[in-house]
């Protein structure tokens, strides 16, 4: 399956993967009103921002045969401050896989696994050293995803709100031997 670095033009597909997978995925975790109220429109011009951005994160698509996008992935330098509480985090060699989204219609299919590998190599090549993400803890489908890959929690967590419930979060890392 073709994966390549996402172009402004990919805006809309990367928004409408990203919603529907929300809508799908957090269907038991986020309450429904806030998961159908999420609009593609808005999402499209939230994309189309980050993908012009000279200093933006990088994000590759997979397609499927036809050239539509299946799934995304985004990944950006390690946010200073941003949940690294014993300062392990350093932005110039950590990565932070900010979102690995496919549709519902590609799930089960490989589609996932084969962009989380070329994130992590993509990550390498750009010169991290580590990478970390956030998961929700009660996510046991996207857990056993990333743990699979050999990705791991360190004991760090945060409480965040989304869509008027409170939700724990999970920090995974691995290290990147590129």
């Amino acid at each position: 399956m073709p994966i390549r670095r996402a172009l402004p033009t990919d805006a809309a597909a990367v928004a409408a993967v990203h919603v529907r997978s929300w809508q799908a995925a957090y269907r038991d975790l986020i309450p429904a009103p806030y998961l159908d109220g999420l609009d593609v429109t808005e999402r499209t011009e939230a994309w189309r921002a980050r993908l012009t951005a000279p200093d933006g994160p990088v994000v590759l698509v997979a397609e499927d045969a036809s050239g539509r996008v299946e799934a995304f992935s985004c990944f950006r330098p390690w946010p200073p401050g941003e949940g690294d509480g014993d300062g392990s985090l350093d932005p110039l060699v950590t990565a932070e896989l900010a979102a690995l989204y496919a549709a519902p219609e590609a799930w089960g299919r490989g589609v996932g696994r084969a962009l989380l590998v070329a994130t992590v190599d993509a990550m390498g090549a750009a010169g991290f050293r580590g990478a970390g993400l956030w998961v929700f803890e009660d996510n046991a489908r996207a857990r056993g995803f990333y743990e699979e890959a050999a990705w791991r929690p360190d004991g760090v967590s945060v409480t965040e709100e989304t869509g008027g419930r409170l939700l724990r979060e999970l920090r995974y890392r691995i290290g990147l031997f590129m």
